[in-house]
Order: C-alpha cells, then sequence, then structure tokens
C-alpha cells in the first residue's frame, strides 16, 4: 500500500471528500498521527485511505476551515486555486 504526505497547498476534491466523509464533524486529537519526516521534523496528520492508498494530510490552521468550507458548498472549491502558503499560521 502506498503512503502519500499531502500539504494543505496540495489538496484535490477527492482528498478533500474522503476527509468530510471521514471527519464530518472534524477530527478530534485521537485523529491525529504524529510523526517524523526525513528531516526530522515533527509532523501532525490525520489519515483517510483508498483500496491503493493512504493519504497523511498534514495539519495546519486552515483545514478545518476548508473542510467545512468544501462540505458546505462544494461548487464553490476550485481545485486549481491557487493557494498562498504566507496564509497558513505556523507553516507546514
Amino acid at each position: 500500500m502506498n503512503r502519500v504526505i499531502v500539504d494543505y497547498a496540495k489538496l484535490t476534491t477527492d482528498i478533500l471528500d474522503m476527509l468530510v466523509e471521514k471527519y464530518p464533524d472534524g477530527y478530534d486529537y485521537s485523529d491525529i498521527i504524529s510523526f517524523k519526516n526525513a528531516k526530522g521534523e515533527n509532523i501532525k496528520a490525520v489519515e483517510v485511505r483508498t483500496e491503493t492508498t493512504i493519504y497523511l494530510v498534514k495539519i495546519s490552521s486552515k483545514l478545518e476551515q476548508t473542510m467545512e468550507d468544501y462540505a458546505e458548498d462544494e461548487d464553490s472549491f476550485d481545485e486549481d486555486e491557487d493557494l498562498n502558503l504566507d496564509d497558513l499560521e505556523g507553516g507546514i
């Protein structure tokens, strides 16, 4: 099974669909996975799975808001829209 780490800026509508389906009321502390990346940095993420891939979506201050906005109005989400990483609090 493939494991893919996904930044907030790289979310697709497919991954957002899975996140909203798995965490309709947002994620809890118990849903968070912590690990160190290849650079030794601590990463916190939530997990969603397909038959072939485990996606670890990095937690950021904007992730939950994006999930809520997407759940409310999927048509307004533009997958090709450029996201400004400078807007993220604490970075990724």
